[in-house]
């Protein structure tokens, strides 16, 4: 978002091309045992591998700072002799994901700063809506930046308050206080390790044990990889700090109400990571309970798209009496086309991806769920897929509503014009994609699935309705919000 023009708005749609949005996982590790930190980062990060694929990175503390990162996935970047050199029981990790064109290894986290009190690493997943202001504000300061990302604005404003002020916990404060967007931390200083989440909660982040070891991580998934118990969730504007002398947690920022971010109960975290109090998994079975009971289509079986919609499909296949078969195998070797960089990458993985299950598709009337329509090309071409391996009837279920809109606060989609359900309506979109059928999942019975309302849930790509301003003009205006 750094190549933006000042007056320009952060939010708008035609700076696009030049917005670093990402989409990232934080781990940060404290023992009070003595355990090697590195390994427990590694298998955290393995975990959340799907939160972010382009980089990622650890940094340990012992006498002094060590950071090992690189471009890739975490099996790929960390091999045995890296791990080992990483000696020192508290540090943080990341792993990365971002729009083309901010695909370099500067960028890479965690991000170290160095100041006249020691160092401070920050690993950090959301997007913050002001950060040019904030950065163009620090550069007139004498601040100097190497990189194009918000978290080394969010870096440089801590340091800078912390050297100001010698305490940490109110230099974050301050920073929460300037702040407009989504966060969770995962931050390392020389004695110290740190977790931030922004006031709203848009972005989650969970607190964890094993023995004498505190973990943060963004899903509680991270804990079950490595043994440990997830305790609870980190709350909106809380700051925890983990030291020598424990564990001890600070309120941020009040706020009167909460944005739980819903793409994350819909699609992005794992099935068995528990958010906010939510096994994700129990959430998506009933969002395909809440389509079954406004459904009545007569069809042979229910299938779904794998992974993430499967769990739609048991649940409205349970719920309907009627049996759930697969049809679509997945290459687990290829990534989330949703994420791919370009369009014809996205479209040939599709094939590559999903091969469909003949023998059990020919002649027969299917529902196919997924967790979402973005451009509508990969539906068409799986209904395609479908249709050409015999299908005779495919009835298209979206286990979330219409995709209007672009999410501003960390989740990489297209501008509005690319999002089919923004220019199309439901009957169009219908006949573009080639279903017989097609039915979204409506916003009541997603709010219903989750168990959050309008006032607990960020819902801005599908209503256009932000949790915080989208003019940059309006900025001043967030304090309302908190």
């Amino acid at each position: 978002m750094h190549g933006a023009k000042k007056e320009e708005s952060s939010f708008s749609s035609s700076n696009r091309g030049r917005i670093l949005k990402e989409e990232c996982g934080v781990v940060g590790v404290y023992s009070f045992d003595g355990k090697d930190a590195a390994p427990l980062i590694f298998y955290s990060l393995y975990s959340l591998q799907h939160r972010g694929q382009e980089s990622c990175g650890i940094t340990i503390i012992d006498d002094k700072l060590e950071t090992k990162k690189g471009m890739g996935l975490v099996a790929d970047v960390f091999d045995f002799d890296k791990l080992s050199a990483l000696e020192g029981y508290f540090g943080v990790g990341h792993v990365r994901y971002s729009t083309c064109g901010e695909s370099k290894l500067e960028n890479a986290a965690p991000f170290v700063v160095s100041h006249s009190q020691g160092y401070l690493a920050i690993g950090h997943n959301g997007n913050i809506a002001n950060s040019q202001d904030i950065k163009s504000g620090l550069e007139d300061l004498g601040e100097v930046f190497v990189s194009t990302t918000d978290t080394e604005v969010i870096a440089h404003l801590i340091v800078r308050g912390f050297v100001k002020t010698g305490d940490l916990v109110s230099s974050i404060q301050e920073a929460m206080r300037r702040l407009s967007g989504s966060y969770s931390l995962a931050i390392a200083t020389r004695d110290s390790i740190i977790g931030v989440r922004d006031p709203l909660g848009i972005k989650p982040l969970s607190l964890g044990r094993i023995d004498d070891t505190y973990i943060i991580a963004s899903e509680s998934v991270a804990f079950d990889s490595i043994g440990a118990k997830l305790i609870r969730d980190v709350e909106p504007g809380e700051i925890i700090v983990i030291d020598k002398d424990g564990l001890r947690s600070y309120r941020g920022l009040r706020r009167t109400k909460t944005a739980h971010c819903m793409f994350e109960y819909v699609y992005f975290s794992r099935p068995d990571s528990i958010l906010d109090g939510k096994l994700v998994y129990s959430v998506r079975e009933r969002i395909g309970e809440k389509m079954a009971e406004v459904d009545d289509v007569d069809v042979d079986f229910v299938m779904a798209v794998p992974d993430s919609a499967i769990p739609f499909a048991l649940g409205y296949a349970k719920k309907r009496g009627l049996p759930y078969r697969e049809g679509l195998i997945k290459n687990r070797y290829v990534g989330r086309t949703f994420i791919l960089p370009k369009q014809t990458a996205r479209e040939l993985a599709v094939r590559v991806k999903l091969n469909p299950l003949t023998a059990n598709v020919k002649g027969k009337r299917v529902v196919l769920f997924d967790d979402s329509i973005v451009r509508g090309t990969t539906s068409a071409r799986l209904i395609q897929i479908l249709k050409d391996a015999g299908a005779k009837e495919v009835h298209m279920r979206i286990g979330s509503p219409p995709i209007i809109s672009p999410c501003f606060l960390g989740i990489d989609m297209p501008t509005k014009e690319e999002l089919i359900a923004s220019i199309k309506d439901v009957e169009k979109v219908r006949e573009k994609i080639g279903a017989d059928t097609l039915k979204y999942l409506s916003l009541e019975g997603l709010m219903g699935a989750i168990g959050k309302d309008e006032n607990q849930l960020c819902m801005g790509c599908l209503t256009e309705n932000y949790p915080i301003p989208t003019d940059q003009r309006e900025q001043e205006k967030l304090v309302k919000y908190l």
